[in-house]
């Protein structure tokens, strides 16, 4: 048996640019992943059909026959890439339709073992749409999404401690785009501008997160929550990643995200709550 991590994915900033021919949008996007991740243990099996058993705090928000890792399986079959059958175990940690990835992050890291890495841009592509347009994002571990395309590496790590707030809202990214009613003008990606760590937190600190606003609109106590965040001590901002409805906080440090966490956790007692940092 194998057993990895699968790690989730914060969007530090996210404009929508356009709507595309193929009903996608082109986004640009600033991105970290960091250490809120499911583990994923595999083994192959003689039987002629997979087993994928889901568990863990988030796994009663998973479908059991249409998910990513039976989709992965089934087009690499059909891709000829593998012939094995699989047992695969995810014990889910990152919340489900939160704007974190991980049922993206599952496929890929699952990708990446089975194929021991040797991954084409033709095999990416065939990936892409079947599992989602953020594929790209989880090959790296930080970086700026400048089109749906093409990533820029950012190879400077900076520490990064954050705290996530999951209120307990689905929210479907399709839905959320689809209220999308005014774009952004693309911006050209200027290194300068993070070079240093208190450059990248104002960088961060004044820019956006496009479909914020849609959500706060349908939601109103996401909008309430963000603020919350943002009064406790040591926090340079609050945001919403990706689609939500994961909200979270950016800190200067573990032991900051960590108080505001146990104040958070005192006033909003039923929602899932975790402090996280950059992998």
């Amino acid at each position: 048996m194998t057993v990895f991590k699968s790690y989730s994915k914060i969007n530090l900033s996210l404009i929508v640019i356009k709507k595309l021919r193929d009903k996608l949008h082109e986004i640009q996007s600033l991105f970290c992943l960091i250490n809120v991740n499911d583990k994923i243990e595999v083994i192959k099996i003689r039987e002629k059909r997979d087993k994928i058993l889901f568990k863990g705090p988030f796994a009663k928000d998973v479908s059991s026959s249409n998910n990513s890792i039976n989709s992965l399986l089934k087009l690499l079959r059909k891709m000829k890439l593998i012939s094995n059958f699989y047992s695969v175990v995810v014990t889910k940690n990152i919340p489900v339709f939160g704007g974190l990835g991980g049922g993206t992050s599952n496929a890929i890291y699952l990708l990446k073992f089975l194929l021991k890495g040797e991954i084409n841009n033709s095999i990416l592509s065939e990936v892409e749409k079947k599992i989602g347009s953020d594929t790209r994002l989880f090959f790296f571990k930080r970086g700026f999404l400048q089109n749906l395309k093409k990533i820029i590496r950012i190879n400077k790590k900076y520490d990064l401690y954050f705290l996530l707030v999951h209120p307990n809202i689905k929210c479907s990214t399709s839905k959320i785009y689809s209220k999308i009613k005014k774009y952004s003008k693309k911006t050209n990606f200027n290194y300068d501008k993070i070079r240093t760590k208190s450059r990248f937190i104002d960088y961060t600190s004044n820019n956006r997160n496009d479909l914020q606003f849609i959500v706060e609109k349908k939601y109103p106590i996401i909008r309430k929550l963000l603020k919350d965040i943002s009064f406790e001590r040591g926090c340079y901002f609050s945001r919403m990643s990706g689609s939500g409805s994961v909200c979270y906080g950016l800190f200067n440090s573990s032991k900051t995200a960590k108080k505001a966490l146990n104040k958070l956790k005192a006033k909003y007692p039923k929602f899932w709550l975790s402090v996280a940092k950059t992998v």
